[in-house]
């Protein structure tokens, strides 16, 4: 190794490794990244089954496309990228992913933040699993993976005005959903 020659890193080693073919690399990656990546497919899909599909594929993707990865961004990023696109094409395949194109006017929508204590993730995640396809891949884009409306419109083939109204529809329904379960007594944690 000359001078200015970098030490590779645990993740340069476990990529390279991975685009080789060797299988425990592969397993390594797969098992560093399966549970997270599972729990952004349940996100999008309608079904644990669907959502295992989903990440399935989407794994065959970052194995066959790796050599392509540029180091400009983290390698979770990348892969959580994947499985999104990957799980967006699976619901428009089905056609679950049928997005309005109409403004719709949201009425009611409170005003102030809606006490989320006493409830837990996985009563949180079933409310947004419940709200229709359209509402929840937009919801999930913008409130969960960090897209801007732009974004999610260049992503879904819609207005970046059809996101907003698709995403302010979804927030209060979900308002409502709390507001009508709300629990007594808890310490308040507000959503705005």
């Amino acid at each position: 190794m000359n001078l200015f020659t970098k030490p590779k890193s645990e993740e340069d080693k476990l990529i390279e490794g991975c685009i080789a073919g060797k299988r425990d690399m592969q397993r390594l990656l797969y098992d560093l990244y399966s549970k997270k990546m599972m729990a952004v497919c349940l996100r999008y899909a309608p079904t644990n089954f669907e959502a295992e599909d989903i990440m399935q594929e989407a794994f065959v993707k970052v194995f066959s496309n790796l050599q392509n990865f540029k180091k400009d961004c983290p390698l979770e990023f990348w892969i959580r990228k994947i499985m999104v696109n990957t799980a967006l094409k699976h619901l428009r395949s089905k056609q679950l992913l049928t997005v309005s194109h109409e403004n719709e006017e949201v009425t009611n929508l409170p005003s102030d933040g809606v006490n989320l204590s006493g409830y837990s993730l996985n009563e949180l995640m079933g409310m947004i699993q419940s709200l229709a396809p359209r509402y929840r891949m937009v919801f999930n884009l913008y409130a969960i993976e960090g897209y801007n409306h732009k974004e999610i419109g260049e992503m879904l083939g819609i207005s970046e005005g059809t996101s907003k109204s698709q995403y302010s529809r979804a927030r209060a329904i979900l308002q409502s959903m709390l507001t009508r379960q709300e629990k007594p007594f808890q310490e308040h944690v507000i959503i705005g």
